[in-house]
């Protein structure tokens, strides 16, 4: 069923649990964690970042992703991910997806105020929740440029009660795009933003978390977990062996399969580690 954010990862922060946030680039990983999903009898969060929403615009994808969450026997929630300014949230609203994420994280405090407050004032009047970041996920890939800053909790809780949003994205370690899970959290900091703030936390940049720590999370007042570079790698590793093994098919229905199955079962591996061990 397709659902929006706001009840969904309040209802995980208070419990011993966090809804993970799958990157999905189109059908094959889409309905691949969606059955994870189901198998576990858990929520779930398909997010469309940037470069997925390049590659396919949000009306095309979106149609895709509301029409499996509207078919799934579970909540779902579709959900633009790092979203960069407000035609891109209204551009994805009218798409059909529930829930935006405003990223002003590289912006000066005060724009990322008053950016996300009017995000949050045009999603609201059309009943869609909004998640905003505070504080800087940086990236693995010396590509990206962008800073990586520690979320500070007295910027957090004031940007919390500026802004008016219903999750609120920290930085506490975490690092975009990690192939390994290297990244080294920050847990009294933690702690010391979820003493200021009364709504869910999220944090990204989770495949770089060592299991230990993915469920030591669940633990405090997080409601929602991104993870995408651990499917991204499920799928690729498998499709990779599939060509080799069989070089003269070039189905890619048929050689989609194993790397559909691959990213069900990582998918199955984070809901346990969340709190949706079944």
């Amino acid at each position: 069923m397709l659902v929006h954010l706001k009840e969904m990862v309040e209802e995980a922060a208070g419990k011993r649990c966090a809804v993970p946030a799958f990157n999905v680039f189109g059908y094959e990983d889409a309905i691949s964690v969606v059955r994870a999903a189901e198998e576990r009898g858990a929520p779930v969060i398909l997010a469309a970042n940037i470069p997925a929403l390049v590659h396919m615009p949000p009306e095309i994808l979106g149609g895709i992703l509301t029409q499996i969450a509207k078919q799934a026997a579970v909540p779902v929630c579709v959900h633009l991910d790092h979203g960069k300014d407000y035609a891109a949230a209204e551009r994805a609203i009218e798409a059909g997806f529930t829930s935006v994420m405003f990223d002003g994280s590289q912006l000066p405090f005060a724009d990322n105020v008053a950016e996300t407050r009017r995000i949050v004032e045009m999603a609201h009047r059309r009943g869609i929740s909004v998640e905003a970041e505070i504080g800087s996920v940086g990236y693995s890939d010396p590509a990206m440029t962008n800073k990586h800053e520690l979320s500070d909790p007295d910027e957090v809780e004031a940007f919390v009660e500026q802004t008016g949003i219903d999750a609120v994205a920290v930085s506490i370690g975490t690092v975009h795009r990690m192939e390994t899970q290297g990244a080294k959290l920050d847990f009294a900091l933690l702690e010391e933003i979820q003493s200021r703030v009364n709504i869910p936390l999220v944090i990204h940049g989770s495949t770089g978390v060592a299991d230990d720590d993915l469920r030591r999370l669940v633990t405090y007042r997080v409601g929602k977990i991104n993870i995408g570079t651990a499917i991204r790698m499920a799928f690729g590793r498998t499709l990779r062996q599939e060509m080799a093994e069989h070089p003269n098919e070039f189905d890619r229905i048929k050689l989609f399969q194993k790397p559909m199955e691959a990213v069900r079962a990582a998918a199955s591996n984070k809901f346990s580690l969340l709190g949706y061990g079944g």
